[in-house]
């Protein structure tokens, strides 16, 4: 068990050694491109299994997470 907790400790330090760097991707516009398709396609996807009246819900969710990833 204590090489699943060496693991996630080096992680943890890989994330705040590099923090701004990471913070710098997820706002690039590469993100915001590759991110627009990801959501894009996978709301897309749950569109095609939820009833009609829950599209709206699906494209609020979709929103509010491409907020967080990109620049747009």
């Amino acid at each position: 068990m204590s090489g699943v907790d060496d693991i996630i400790n080096k992680g943890k330090k890989l994330l705040d050694e590099n923090r701004d760097k990471i913070e710098a991707a997820l706002k690039s516009e590469k993100a915001e491109q590759v991110s627009d398709k990801v959501l894009d396609g996978a709301a897309d996807a749950i569109k095609k299994i939820v009833p009609a009246e829950q599209h709206g819900k699906v494209d609020e969710i979709r929103q509010n997470v491409d907020k967080n990833i990109g620049n747009a």
